[in-house]
């Protein structure tokens, strides 16, 4: 059941990417970033309400639990803000399969905290997963983007990186609270957050880039994200889930985004880049196989 979750949450997340390039090309990224945390709250208000309702203030009214969904509130917020730069100059079949690599970071992150061992099979994943942002990288300074001289591609790694410490600290927050709890807590303290910085910047003029303009893409993008998440939470919160193999099998979301900037926008060096998507399939699939050893 949690390998089910976990793969419609990489179908939503490959939706979510698509809508989120929609929205932020030539466009405020971070009026964009607001108002995808406003509808993610929206989104999540019923259980809120409910739960408020019913004299629940989440987490047992406890102090401690709020403090940390906080916390993860500020990591996703960081790698959101990260990644919205960078998929709004970089091309889709770049971006995409250097946010895939997440599984890697988890994987090894899952090894040094929770004591999940690997063996020679998600070993050699791994490899095969460096190997491909190596190689993407490569392709991407054909383009423009390269790790020397181009900041997006490194705003794409620092997402990555942010988004792998999120995963980590998803597996440790539900061993204590519930799914949907942790979700709609965190979705309404990233709006608050997102809604005091963008007051704040506006108040002092220190908004710039883009003009706004709003496209009915930007509340697809909380819409299949939510969906994503609730799947994600559910899925680790099953007995017997591992945290690496569920990042990894969301990441095979890149499959979708990646579709979509070869066929609607017409993307350069298709070939190179199919065969790094194919080395990085391949690692997944290494590390999902190594997982049933």
């Amino acid at each position: 059941m949690w390998i089910f979750l976990a793969l419609l949450s990489a179908l939503c997340l490959g939706f979510y990417d698509v809508f989120k390039k929609l929205s932020v090309r030539r466009n405020d990224v971070l009026m964009v970033l607001m108002l995808n945390t406003v509808f993610g709250a929206l989104y999540m208000s019923p259980f809120l309400i409910g739960d408020i309702i019913r004299g629940n203030y989440g987490f047992g009214n406890s102090l401690t639990g709020h403090l940390q969904i906080l916390l993860k509130s500020f990591i996703v917020l960081g790698s959101w803000l990260l990644g919205y730069f960078a998929i709004k100059h970089l091309p889709l079949t770049v971006q995409g399969p250097i946010n895939a690599s997440r599984p890697v970071i988890v994987l090894v992150g899952a090894l040094v905290i929770f004591g999940e061992r690997l063996n020679w099979v998600q070993w050699t994943g791994i490899a095969l997963g460096f190997a491909s942002l190596l190689f993407i990288s490569r392709i991407g300074a054909k383009e423009g983007f390269s790790f020397r001289h181009s900041k997006w591609i490194w705003m794409s790694i620092g997402a990555t990186m942010l988004g792998a410490v999120s995963a980590l600290y998803d597996k440790y927050l539900l061993r204590s609270y519930a799914p949907i709890e942790v979700q709609a807590w965190y979705s309404l303290y990233q709006c608050f957050i997102m809604v005091t910085v963008i007051s704040l910047l506006r108040r002092n003029r220190a908004v710039g880039g883009d003009h706004f303009q709003w496209r009915w893409t930007i509340p697809c993008i909380a819409l299949f994200l939510t969906v994503a998440d609730m799947a994600y939470f559910y899925s680790l919160s099953l007995e017997g889930s591992m945290v690496a193999i569920v990042s990894m099998i969301r990441r095979g979301s890149v499959i979708v985004s990646f579709m979509y900037g070869v066929i609607a926008l017409h993307e350069k060096n298709i070939k190179p880049k199919l065969v790094d998507l194919s080395v990085l399939l391949v690692s997944l699939l290494l590390l999902v196989i190594g997982s049933r050893m």
